[in-house]
């Protein structure tokens, strides 16, 4: 189940062998790293009563460290998305933003023995700029009686265009165990291919682990999984790594973890980075080019969690044991996604902000407009059905030169860009066929007013879901033409004489998304406003009924939301889509119902304004 879409999906791999691999790598290799020294005494446990009355010990807890800002983004990258955690001290996460994946780790498929909670006690902001995870133990058995925490990002679109570059970064304190104290533990930051969660199997869908430490040893390892679950062109299930990498302080304070997938390079790279420094690269010709794109030509989400126990830790000693220390804490000071474009797409995108309509909506969570918000955690997710549409009226005709699309999982596999100067009659620009690679890049040569995406072929059983639509160009000349005003009154206040319910009301008649609707009391007369800002020349509305339309109605427009005058009026209303070409001047516009067609309310899914 998802909690973002609300919709029925297969489950969701819980980490199959992921992480587990790196236990695999061989011990005595590991051993030559010589890393076994224990942080400063101040890490010591504590003694602790747990829930069963009985004294264990717990982990030495760190000053509060003050939070720091997200940084900018490097030179020639952009912040995409960033967390950093400011919620109020012993608070739960947004789940907007986040996902508890919470379950017995047995389930994880790593050996992991933890319990994974939406509980304050293992997940919380901690009032000064954290996320926390931490583990807790009761009882007497070491096996047994721990609960920690996982979070996963609600997006899934964090990646790399086709020649561009994507960096994930964190700063993060590993738990503030020792070698003597921290058998068992396992932190990790990490992130999973977007595919798994249309149930792409893993690994082929891709695994990058950015940090992982086992048992307090002061140390970082990086992996791609990919390829098969045995074996294969990765090597699975260890995947192809680091090795154990040094990282002196990274239990005592807080340290920067990072990898760039970068599709700009020939041959492409995932690059490992600790504190900055690059310490790991794999290239994209270690393996065949199916199985890298496959596992890394592809968005992500991202993933903190705090494992105990399982087949990493076993590979280096095991645990937890009887010295294992309750209360260790994985401490996520900011997560940061940064992106760089590919070589040719800079400037501005034409699209952002603009009047955007679409054939269906999955649901009022996922409208047309979350497709050129600029927001890559929101979405326009269509019906379950083919074909489907989304479109954006640029207002007024551009030449354009390039566009992005930045798919959830539930991608289009064929799919046309049109252009089109009235909204009616459309050209194909660029056509993809059967390519369900969720971030795609194009040049464009093309000329027109509205552009759309029109889907013809699913990838998954769910319907079109897109992040975002990018469109790079430059006016053509003359701007607007006759018949091709612009649309005034998307996202303006609207207001009304009275509503239905809570669930229908003005401003669904204003926000673009044809599946939400403002609904009247059901008498007459009534009214629907809109406050288009400034005063504008009207030239046409469009009246988009539901069944409960207005058989009897004006269309006035004000000066002052006053003193009204009159540009068309009906007795004899049709419902439906109305497209009404009036002549008139006002900052206010509104349609003024007489007569209901129904015993119920009148009801609009979209009322838009055009002009100049």
């Amino acid at each position: 189940m998802s909690i973002m879409g609300k919709r029925l999906r297969p489950p969701r791999r819980r980490r199959p062998y992921g992480r587990f691999a790196i236990g695999l790598v061989s011990i005595t290799a590991m051993a030559a790293v010589g890393l076994a020294g224990s942080p400063a005494a101040s890490a010591q446990p504590r003694a602790s009563v747990n829930a069963s009355g009985t004294t264990t010990k717990a982990a030495a807890q760190p000053a509060a460290a003050q939070p720091a800002a997200v940084p900018a983004p490097p030179a020639g990258f952009s912040t995409t998305w960033s967390d950093d955690f400011s919620g109020a001290a012993n608070t739960g996460l947004d789940t907007g933003t986040w996902r508890y994946d919470a379950g017995p780790g047995s389930s994880f498929g790593t050996g992991e023995i933890e319990t994974t909670t939406t509980s304050t006690s293992n997940v919380y902001q901690d009032g000064n700029g954290h996320l926390v995870l931490k583990a807790l133990h009761s009882g007497t058995d070491p096996g047994s009686g721990w609960t920690s925490g996982r979070v996963e990002t609600q997006a899934d679109g964090f990646g790399a265009q086709p020649g561009g570059v994507v960096r994930m970064q964190a700063s993060i304190q590993q738990p503030n165990v020792t070698t003597a104290n921290g058998a068992g533990y396992w932190p990790a930051f990490w992130m999973l291919g977007a595919p798994l969660r249309i149930g792409v199997p893993w690994p082929g869908s891709g695994e990058v682990d950015i940090l992982e430490d086992i048992n307090g040893r002061s140390s970082v390892f990086g992996t791609l999984h990919c390829g098969v679950g045995s074996g294969g062109p990765c090597n699975e299930t260890s995947g192809i790594g680091s090795g154990e990498r040094a990282c002196g302080g990274c239990q005592t304070g807080y340290h920067t973890y990072a990898v760039e997938l970068d599709r700009s390079t020939s041959p492409e790279q995932i690059r490992w980075y600790l504190d900055g420094a690059n310490y790991f690269t794999l290239n994209s010709n270690q393996v065949d080019a199916a199985t890298w794109s496959n596992a890394v030509d592809h968005s992500f989400f991202i993933i903190f969690d705090l494992a105990i126990g399982g087949g990493f830790p076993n590979a280096f000693g095991g645990g937890p044991n009887a010295a294992t220390v309750s209360g260790g804490q994985l401490n996520v000071d900011y997560v940061a996604v940064y992106n760089k474009p590919p070589a040719g797409t800079s400037g501005t995108d034409i699209a952002l902000g603009k009047p955007t309509t679409s054939s269906s909506v999955e649901s009022a969570q996922f409208p047309a407009s979350n497709a050129t918000d600029g927001d890559i955690t929101t979405r326009w997710s269509s019906a379950f059905s083919d074909p489907q549409w989304l479109q954006v009226d640029l207002g007024q005709s551009y030449d354009l030169t390039h566009a992005t699309l930045t798919w959830e999982a539930a991608t289009a596999s064929a799919y046309q860009l049109q252009t089109s100067s009235d909204g009616s009659t459309w050209t194909t620009v660029y056509s993809n066929s059967n390519s369900p690679q969720d971030i795609q890049d194009t040049a464009l040569s093309g000329t027109g007013r509205y552009v759309r995406v029109y889907a013809t072929g699913r990838a998954s059983q769910w319907g079109d879901s897109l992040y975002e639509l990018a469109l790079y160009g430059t006016p053509s000349s003359g701007g607007p033409g006759p018949g091709q005003p612009t649309l005034l009154s998307q996202g303006k206040t609207a207001t009304a004489s009275s509503t239905e319910n809570g669930s229908f009301t003005a401003p669904n008649a204003v926000d673009g998304n044809t599946g939400t609707r403002w609904s009247s009391a059901f008498s007459d007369p009534q009214w629907l406003q809109v406050d288009l800002g400034a005063s504008h020349t009207i030239s046409q509305v469009v009246l988009n009924w539901e069944t409960a339309y207005g058989k009897a109605f004006q269309i006035q427009t004000s000066a002052d939301g006053t003193n009204w005058t009159t540009v068309y009026s009906t007795t004899t209303g049709t419902g439906g889509t109305q497209t009404l070409n009036v002549t008139g001047t006002g900052r206010y516009v509104r349609m003024y119902g007489t007569a209901r067609s129904t015993q119920y309310g009148y009801s609009l899914w979209e009322f838009q304004v055009f002009g100049t």
